[in-house]
């Protein structure tokens, strides 16, 4: 799966347009249009994606594959909840991750 546009000069940006979510069985997730991932552990990611923040929480929760270029993240484990944060829910989930990484 190959996502593809072209920016303003004609050179091509892969991955950064489109954002799909897709899981198979609970248990592996592949994420595009993802920006940056904020923070992980095993049992919950952070990730800011075009369509705003993206919380992953689950059980042995691995990156199975990261590619920037591309902005996919791929993660296995099991997926309790996918949600997507407000603005007012962002600050706090990056002031939370900023003080629990220094």
């Amino acid at each position: 799966m190959e996502y593809y546009e072209k920016d303003v000069q004609g050179t091509g940006t892969r991955g950064q347009g489109d954002h799909h979510v897709k899981m198979n069985n609970r248990r592996n997730l592949e994420i595009t249009g993802v920006k940056e991932v904020d923070s992980f552990d095993a049992e919950e990611f952070l990730l800011q994606t075009n369509m705003g923040y993206l919380v992953v929480r689950g059980q042995n929760l691995q990156m199975k594959n990261l590619d920037v270029e591309q902005g996919i993240v791929s993660i296995k484990g099991k997926v309790y909840e996918l949600s997507y944060l407000d603005e007012q829910q962002q600050e706090k989930a990056k002031g939370f991750f900023s003080k629990m990484f220094k």
